[in-house]
């Protein structure tokens, strides 16, 4: 649960660290505003992925399942400035299929967290695995900015980051070259 005092209290500081006036009217309510803020883009701290899936649908056909484009927001939890982009799921189903906006919730959870786009990947590959149970699966995860290598650092705009994981069936080299032929 987000303690809004705590950040309140953080964003302070840090406005007063960095030589401002917090009693400045532009600055006034700038703490509440953050912590606020702070509870929107954090909010999958307190959720349980699993929740998100399990509206299934039996299905006899078993063939791979690719959606794609699902956008996300997340934040660096080494700098806690945003990365963004799209999120592919592929998968072989094993006698059951997600409803569709249950990817997307998927990803959100994992999103809405201090993140590593790595450790992002293999979340939800894993979550995904081990509650549909399905053949297999591949996520791969197109970052198009982290913010914390083009505002600061090394200061790239630009420069992409993808990163995949392959579970189950998708290990293997023609399902990945199927995946992304799809992906075309």
């Amino acid at each position: 649960m987000v303690n809004k005092d705590k950040i309140k209290e953080g964003v302070k500081l840090i406005l007063e660290g960095i030589g401002e006036d917090c009693t400045r009217e532009g600055l006034l309510e700038t703490p509440d505003r953050i912590a606020r803020m702070y509870e929107e883009i954090f909010a999958g701290m307190n959720e349980d992925v699993s929740v998100h899936l399990q509206k299934r649908f039996h299905v006899e056909d078993n063939e791979m399942i690719l959606e794609k484009d699902i956008p996300f927001y997340s934040m660096c939890e080494h700098h806690l400035l945003p990365f963004f982009g799209r999120v592919h799921i592929a998968y072989v189903p094993n006698g059951e299929v997600l409803g569709l906006s249950k990817l997307a919730r998927c990803v959100e959870v994992f999103a809405k967290r201090p993140q590593l786009q790595e450790r992002m990947t293999a979340q939800i590959g894993d979550a995904i695995m081990k509650e549909l149970n399905p053949k297999g699966v591949m996520v791969m995860i197109e970052a198009d900015e982290h913010m914390c290598m083009t505002m600061r650092g090394v200061k790239k705009p630009g420069s992409k980051t993808i990163t995949t994981v392959a579970r189950g069936c998708f290990e293997e080299d023609k399902m990945q070259e199927a995946f992304y032929r799809r992906l075309r």
